[in-house]
């Protein structure tokens, strides 16, 4: 098996900076884990505050820490420091080769979405950002690392388009049309979601939009871990 992860990612298009930030970080137990963070002070974007919330994150699972304490303690110290004035919207997804689970760790009101055996599934439980209160607890779900297991996570911006058009669509449904017609890669699926929320939004994004798709594939070409980027300079 392989796991494939894309990441698709735009600007506000009244912003020059996104205030979300995507960050990647190979466990020290084996595995990889890439957390989303979209960071606000005083109700306002903050790119150096979705920054700083990544890293507080990275830092401790790159220590061994599992992710639940991992984002627990981030979670405390932002608050220590910033005195409640902070308000982080946090993700987490995490391939763990030590226990061969998929953990995906939400402190965000915007849903997960999990694809299993073509079906999807909403992850919308209650769960609180991290910096307005001291120990906050993520939601968690682990599951066994398994062919065709896809792990769908996005910011606000992606799951509120088109809102003030009153447009924004089902997404489970969505998904389930697009896999139902094809099988999408990791990246195929990350800028589908991607392009119908700026389209929702009328082609000028009304917030910083970023989506994450992990993919667990049944067949491996090698054993060489390959990272890409391409960013826009326009």
């Amino acid at each position: 098996m392989e796991i494939k992860i894309a990441v698709s990612k735009i600007d506000s298009h009244a912003d020059k900076t996104s205030g979300d930030t995507v960050e990647v970080i190979e466990r020290p137990n084996g595995g990889v884990s890439i957390v989303l963070a979209d960071g606000k002070i005083n109700q306002m974007d903050n790119k150096a505050i979705s920054t700083m919330a990544c890293h507080r994150v990275i830092d401790h699972i790159g220590d061994g820490v599992r992710d639940g304490a991992a984002i627990r303690a981030a979670a405390s110290s932002i608050y220590a420091d910033y005195n409640g004035a902070v308000l982080t919207h946090l993700n987490v997804i995490s391939a763990d080769l030590q226990t061969n689970t998929i953990i995906v760790s939400r402190n965000s009101p915007v849903p997960v979405f999990i694809i299993t055996n073509d079906q999807v599934d909403c992850l919308s439980s209650a769960s609180e950002p991290i910096g307005s209160q001291v120990d906050i607890r993520p939601t968690i779900v682990e599951l066994p690392i398994s062919t065709g297991l896809t792990v769908v996570v996005f910011s606000d911006g992606v799951y509120n388009a088109g809102g003030e058009a009153q447009l924004s669509p089902d997404i489970c449904t969505t998904i389930e049309a697009l896999i139902d017609e094809q099988e999408p890669t990791a990246q195929e699926l990350a800028d589908f979601l991607l392009n119908q929320a700026i389209r929702l939004d009328e082609g000028r994004p009304m917030d910083d939009m970023s989506i994450i798709v992990a993919l667990v594939t049944s067949h491996s070409t090698d054993r060489i871990r390959r990272m890409s980027l391409s960013m826009s300079l326009d």
